[in-house]
């Protein structure tokens, strides 16, 4: 009887340990190249951790607008902004985001293309209102070795089904622009 009990009390110190450790995960922030957290009213670019495979992120100039890495590699791209799906003053790891360069650039994953098989990321995006009609226009900041990456996993609809992927580069034709990916992107953020 002692043993059981004892079990019990050990399987429930090993639950409570793993909640805790669950939630400072969900509850920790993204931070800057100067170790500050990422703030929702702050705009900041995102920079790619490996230099000489291009720069910052910014906006294709071709129709649709894709979201992809600037050639130059000592481009900083466009600053962005992030809004969270639930309110919050600082950007949190594996929390659904809308990705902003302005209030009318919100990122979101596109049908694929048939042409390159590829899912590109576009800004053709509506910001809030999470749920079922803008499932696709929230994406994820996920720790990756030391680093960070981005992420398509939303979690702003209970009965949508996603496939989720990491955001990484598709070279075509010299120009480097974000799309689904086995390979992540590996990023910073350095303040605008």
């Amino acid at each position: 009887m002692a043993i059981l009990i004892s079990l019990r009390a050990s399987l429930s110190l090993a639950t409570a340990r793993r909640g805790a450790t669950t939630k400072a995960a969900v509850e920790e922030s993204v931070t800057d190249i100067n170790g500050q957290r990422l703030r929702t009213d702050t705009a900041y670019f995102i920079l790619p951790v490996v230099r000489g495979r291009g720069g910052g992120l910014t906006i294709s100039k071709l129709c649709p607008n894709t979201v992809h890495q600037d050639q130059n590699e000592v481009s900083e791209g466009k600053p962005l902004n992030f809004s969270p799906s639930v309110k919050s003053r600082f950007i949190r790891v594996s929390t659904d985001l809308n990705f902003m360069f302005s209030l009318a650039t919100i990122w979101k994953l596109e049908n694929m293309d048939e042409r390159t098989n590829q899912t590109f990321i576009s800004t053709c995006g509506v910001a809030g209102n999470p749920g079922q009609t803008t499932i696709s226009n929230w994406i994820k900041i996920d720790k990756f070795e030391g680093a960070y990456k981005i992420r398509f996993c939303p979690t702003v609809c209970d009965f949508c089904r996603v496939i989720c992927r990491n955001i990484g580069v598709f070279v075509e034709g010299g120009k480097r622009s974000l799309v689904l990916s086995d390979v992540p992107l590996k990023v910073i953020f350095k303040r605008a």
